[in-house]
């Protein structure tokens, strides 16, 4: 026997003489038991959302990867351009559902008023980065065409999960 062996099996028998089998499976079971519910923990995040030196001054209305974009007045979801898409197209292994809601959106940029198309984009798992819920011009259900509640996957053949949303400007509103 090397020393290594020697050492682990005194460790084992004293331990052995000073526990039972019950208690260790029960000490073992907390461990378990316990690592398997520290995710759970609330965490604080708000150090990651740090400002960088070219986010200062930037109008976060013109960004299509934030909540603020001017094209997203009417969104609820998930946004693509987060999710590995852009703002106006699904990312991979993902399609757009082929009904859409609409919306008419101010741009700050040049003060006119576009009509804009949101299209869920529906086949693999949710991307769940991103959220972002503007109720500007929504309606209620009964107006579906302009409501942004209703989960638009799962018409026409496209797959029931949803991934994100996309954002089409159509045309300038009268």
């Amino acid at each position: 026997m090397n020393w290594f062996d020697k050492i682990s099996a005194r460790a084992t028998a004293d331990l052995a003489g000073r526990t039972s089998r019950r208690s260790l499976l029960a000490s073992l079971g907390g461990v378990i038991a316990g690592s398997i519910l520290l995710p759970l923990l609330p965490v604080n995040r708000t150090f990651a959302q740090e400002a960088t030196e070219g986010d200062v001054g930037a109008d976060a209305s013109q960004d299509p990867k934030g909540c603020d974009y001017w094209a997203y007045c009417s969104v609820d979801g998930y946004l693509c351009s987060c999710c590995g898409g852009t703002a106006n197209q699904c990312p991979p292994g993902s399609t757009p559902a082929p009904l859409a809601w609409t919306g008419t959106c101010l741009n700050p940029g040049d003060g006119k008023s576009y009509v804009v198309a949101y299209h869920d984009c529906c086949g693999t798992v949710p991307c769940q980065r991103c959220f972002c819920n503007r109720n500007e011009g929504d309606t209620p259900r009964y107006l579906p065409q302009r409501a942004n509640s209703v989960n638009w996957c799962g018409n026409g053949g496209v797959s029931v999960v949803y991934n994100c949303t996309t954002s089409r400007v159509l045309a300038i509103a009268d």
